[in-house]
């Protein structure tokens, strides 16, 4: 990617931490060796979703705090956020005595509202989305006199960001690569900035949600573009639009970017969950996604960290990923299969599935509808298997008996 000047340096990364000092959770960096084994690299996990406010935001957030004015200070701060830079922001300007706003949309989940306000922050709730919310939050820093902390696209919290960059260079003996989410840019911005400047052979790979490449499609077009809106469980980097400050920085120094779906993502959030007992939200687990799914150029064995950037997920749409994983990798399965509406005909059905060890969790009769012919009936059936190579067998050994069945999708 072409080198330009940007406004972010390595001195302002070093200032920075400084700046933040002890009051950042200096956060683990250890190796996983079940998920070297599963994506040929050697895989050190960065884990920010440790931070007190669960995610990376709050770098940014104090650099940003910390360099206020008595004045500004006074005054308070405004931020506009639907999740981690809300709480980020909150957290630290309370510790410092500063008046915190947070304007949210009104689609924000409760447990993220109260959170912000838990860590001391005024809530507003505006706005059907966060477009709407950042007007408004402008709207406050002009009437009131505050200063608006952006959640990406200031070369301050960018330098905040870029402190982990650091970090992974001490932590991470022989450093090669390091993998980041993006989103607006901050992140791998800052991150890949404090790499390059001090081991420029690292390669920096940034992934993107396929659903929103904002970042990927500003380099390809070289200035940054909007995007359509579009909804995604990698909400923390739905960004439909790369960042001013951020887009010079991530040319000068990203070396690629790619995109990963939404089962992949799922996926990734799962085997962090099994395999790491690892907590990780959408946006934290899509470097991770990018590796499973070999979509990186890096060759086999390099010694990768790998950004798990947040873990602030919502219970319920936990639930929900936890089983889309589990269908994405084979394990969660529902068949229908049509059978004669007979006596006997269930118990050779689930005799011939006990007989594969697969575990049956719900089933459905039917008789009026798909098609069925009278004296017929169908069912579907759910059913956890140990994976796809289990779930063909099964659904070879039902061919062969002569049952007539399709996947649920």
């Amino acid at each position: 990617m072409s080198m330009t000047t940007t406004s972010l340096t390595l001195a302002d990364i070093l200032a920075a931490r400084e700046r933040i000092g002890t009051a950042v959770y200096r956060t683990p960096c250890t190796r996983s060796e079940m998920l070297s084994r599963m994506t040929d690299q050697s895989v050190f996990l960065k884990l920010e979703n440790l931070q007190m406010t669960g995610s990376f935001k709050e770098r940014g957030a104090l650099n940003k705090i910390a360099m206020l004015t008595p004045e500004q200070a006074k005054r308070g701060v405004v931020a506009a956020s639907a999740g981690n830079h809300a709480q980020g922001v909150a957290y630290h300007a309370t510790r410092r005595g500063i008046r915190a706003v947070i304007v949210m949309p009104l689609t924000t989940p409760l447990v993220k509202v109260t959170a912000t306000r838990g860590f001391g922050a005024e809530v507003v709730l505006h706005g059907g989305n966060y477009d709407e919310a950042c007007i408004e939050a402008t709207r406050l820093c002009e009437e009131q006199g505050m200063t608006f902390i952006h959640p990406f696209d200031d070369p301050l919290v960018m330098a905040g960001q870029g402190t982990i960059g650091l970090e992974l260079l001490e932590q991470v003996e022989d450093l090669q690569a390091v993998v980041v989410p993006i989103g607006g840019g901050g992140l791998i911005g800052g991150i890949a900035c404090a790499v390059k400047e001090i081991k420029p052979s690292v390669r920096v790979i940034g992934v993107q949600t396929s659903r929103l490449p904002s970042m990927r499609d500003a380099i390809e077009a070289h200035h940054p573009v909007t995007l359509e809106p579009a909804t995604t469980i990698a909400d923390g980097i739905a960004v439909r639009r790369a960042g001013e400050v951020t887009f010079p920085v991530v040319a000068k120094y990203v070396d690629e970017i790619v995109t990963v779906d939404e089962d992949e993502i799922a996926s990734a959030i799962l085997t962090l969950l099994e395999r790491e007992k690892t907590l990780a939200e959408g946006a934290g687990a899509t470097a991770l996604a990018s590796l499973l799914q070999k979509r990186t150029s890096l060759a086999e064995g390099t010694r990768t960290a790998v950004l798990v950037c947040g873990g602030n997920i919502d219970v319920t749409l936990l639930s929900r990923i936890i089983e889309r994983g589990l269908v994405q990798d084979g394990r969660l399965i529902r068949l229908r299969i049509h059978l004669l509406d007979k006596p006997g005909a269930l118990t050779e059905l689930t005799t011939l599935i006990a007989a594969h060890r697969v575990n049956i969790v719900d089933t459905l009769y039917n008789r009026a509808y798909y098609g069925v012919n009278l004296g017929d009936t169908t069912i579907d059936i759910t059913m956890e298997t140990r994976g796809r190579e289990q779930v063909e067998q099964l659904l070879a050994a039902m061919t062969e008996a002569g049952y007539k069945h399709s996947r649920v999708l």
